[in-house]
């Protein structure tokens, strides 16, 4: 097929969705043009240290999803934000935060999720107390090789709180974001293998380990590396004298409310729908479900389709899921996006 015959895919987002997409729709013959809001492409999967449930190098599967986009029919533009869809005809017109029209048959969005801003839930001291941090902060200490507190001690008892903006009707969030609990699990391990001696618990309403070797995960840390789990919803955190965490918790399984001193505190951020999601909702009159994530025209066969014609979807921008769904759902956009041109060239 000559390159003006083509079919013109813009894909928003290049996080593992995004990008992932990207490479198979020009695998499939399609010319693509990747927008990236940030400086660079990855999305969430740079940010990380290891990825469960076998804790394997995110640089490895960051690799993979970059050499997706490493193709002749993509060109991949950074700093750039989609701002508003319009359907024109058969095409999709894409206005672009730098004033562009970008002109295409389809477009796949895959602006993913935004982790919930912690300092909402202010009952757990988040950006109030130096040694209260988030799970995301916790992966940059991975990173970094080292798990200190603000003051450069080492932590040796540190605590997890469960769904901190996931299952939570104060904050109109009333869905699991599913991966809380396993990486609390993981995360938890990684701990131990950093900080030998460390004490470590967990504080949740009850584990949701519904994914492919997350429950033989869970009885690891248990059997292999002492995690303590404590079924009860964390209702206050302060400080001390010492800076120690003073955390109170309702243990629901021994009936009994706790009271425990904690050298730091992890929260398990949950996900949202990402801001650029919003804004593209709100600009192009494509519908969101009650979680506010993009609602699929249908979520048993059209997970990928979307209420307007030409426009698709892909990852986190629907629902929570890992990368390995994300990943799976991006490749089953290509599907329904073929299937689109064969029949309005029919």
């Amino acid at each position: 097929m000559h390159k003006a015959d083509k079919k013109r895919v813009v894909v928003i987002g290049g996080g593992a969705a995004g990008l992932e997409a990207a490479g198979q729709l020009a695998r499939a013959g399609c010319i693509v043009t990747l927008l990236e809001k940030e400086s660079e492409t990855g999305g969430h999967v740079k940010n990380w240290y290891h990825l469960f449930p076998d804790i394997r190098n995110s640089d490895e599967v960051l690799k993979y999803l970059v050499r997706q986009a490493d193709h002749g029919n993509i060109t991949v533009r950074t700093g750039v934000t989609a701002g508003s869809l319009e359907k024109n005809g058969k095409s999709v017109i894409v206005k672009t935060s730098r004033g562009e029209r970008i002109i295409s048959d389809a477009v796949v969005l895959a602006t993913g999720f935004d982790l919930f801003d912690s300092r909402r839930k202010e009952e757990y001291g988040y950006d109030i107390y130096h040694n209260v941090i988030s799970s995301a902060d916790l992966e940059v200490m991975f990173r970094e090789g080292s798990v200190k507190r603000h003051d450069g001690e080492i932590p040796q008892r540190i605590g997890f709180v469960h769904c901190v903006g996931s299952r939570d009707s104060k904050v109109n969030n009333l869905y699991c974001s599913k991966l809380c609990c396993v990486t609390a699990v993981k995360q938890a391990m990684e701990i131990k293998k950093h900080i030998e001696n460390a004490r470590v618990y967990c504080f949740y309403m009850d584990m949701r380990m519904g994914g492919a070797l997350y429950e033989e995960l869970y009885k690891e840390s248990q059997e292999s590396y002492g995690i303590v789990y404590i079924r009860g919803k964390v209702s206050e955190v302060s400080d001390n004298i010492d800076s120690r965490l003073i955390v109170k918790v309702e243990d629901t399984l021994a009936g009994r409310p706790l009271r425990m001193e904690l050298d730091m505190l992890v929260l398990m951020a949950g996900m949202e729908m990402s801001e650029s999601g919003m804004r593209l909702a709100e600009s192009s009159d494509l519908q969101t479900a009650e979680n506010r994530f993009f609602a699929p025209a249908d979520h048993h066969f059209g997970s990928n389709r979307s209420n307007m014609d030409g426009v698709f979807y892909a990852g986190t921008c629907t629902a929570p899921m890992n990368i390995t769904d994300t990943i799976s759902h991006a490749r089953a956009v290509v599907a329904d996006v073929t299937d689109y041109f064969r029949n309005i060239n029919a």
